[in-house]
């Protein structure tokens, strides 16, 4: 397929999400577990958002920040993420009672994605990513620990003739269990039934490439893209930079060397 084994983009520096105003609900996605919808904002753009109010809970808003603007960084393609603001006006004029719920429940800050039209869903009997891409996707899984790329589900999306990864919420999964964090530093990733697992053949190179970019600096910067209240309030912290700097600890060290979290023919 032309394009879709193009190299990786420019590693994003962007230092702020836009912040954008949701000015109508277009229709629910209900692939998602968490019923994300089609919303169009005041820039005159469409966003998949997903909803602060959602059965997940503010943290897939969290993991969808700092694993999707961390893909970003290391050159993978990963869609707009914006914060996406919604006023209690749209709630009220819904007429699904589910929609107008979820909707009333999520007033305020939400977590956009820029809405990628006819693009289609990755089938890996139809197009082969090449090595490099493929690689580095499953190196960036492993790190952040994301099961839901798999070949029953993949989270790629093609579009234009490149593979662009969305829906990162089910990332970071130790941040459920803050005092068991540190057991899962080195917890392994299993590879087997991730999508690209079969094109995955230079994970060393991969690794070399890539370990070095995941820096305290860089981090730290992804950290400070979520809004503080999605962190606010959670126990055992005393305050919301206590809570930024966790996770940017966790992730150093899941990253330090050695990494014997990547699949064996790496680690």
């Amino acid at each position: 397929m032309p394009g879709a084994n193009a190299a990786p983009p420019v590693g994003d520096d962007v230092r702020v999400l836009r912040t954008v105003t949701t000015t109508r609900y277009v229709t629910p996605l209900r692939e998602g577990g968490s019923l994300p919808g089609l919303m169009e904002a005041d820039d005159l753009g469409t966003y998949v958002v997903k909803y602060r109010g959602a059965g997940q809970g503010p943290k897939a808003l969290v993991a969808e920040v700092i694993a999707g603007a961390l893909a970003r960084r290391l050159g993978l393609p990963v869609p707009e993420l914006v914060i996406a603001e919604l006023d209690e006006v749209i709630a009220r004029h819904e007429p699904d009672p589910e929609i107008q719920h979820l909707l009333t429940a999520s007033v305020g800050a939400n977590l956009g994605m820029d809405f990628l039209p006819g693009s289609l869903g990755f089938e890996p009997h139809g197009w082969a990513p090449d090595a490099d891409f493929a690689s580095r996707v499953l190196w960036f899984d492993a790190l952040v620990g994301n099961v839901d790329r798999s070949w029953r589900n993949p989270n790629l999306l093609v579009w234009h003739g490149d593979v662009w990864l969305i829906d990162h919420g089910a990332t970071l999964y130790f941040h459920h269990a803050w005092a068991s964090a540190a057991r899962a530093v080195s917890r392994p990733f299993d590879a087997r039934d991730h999508v690209l697992a079969p094109f995955a053949t230079r994970l060393d190179e991969a690794d070399r490439a890539l370990a070095p970019l995941v820096t305290a600096e860089s981090l730290g910067e992804v950290v400070a893209l979520v809004p503080d209240e999605w962190l606010d309030g959670e126990p055992g912290f005393d305050g919301v930079e206590a809570l930024r700097a966790a996770y940017v600890e966790h992730l150093l060290a899941r990253v330090a060397a050695p990494r014997v979290w990547l699949p064996e023919a790496v680690a």
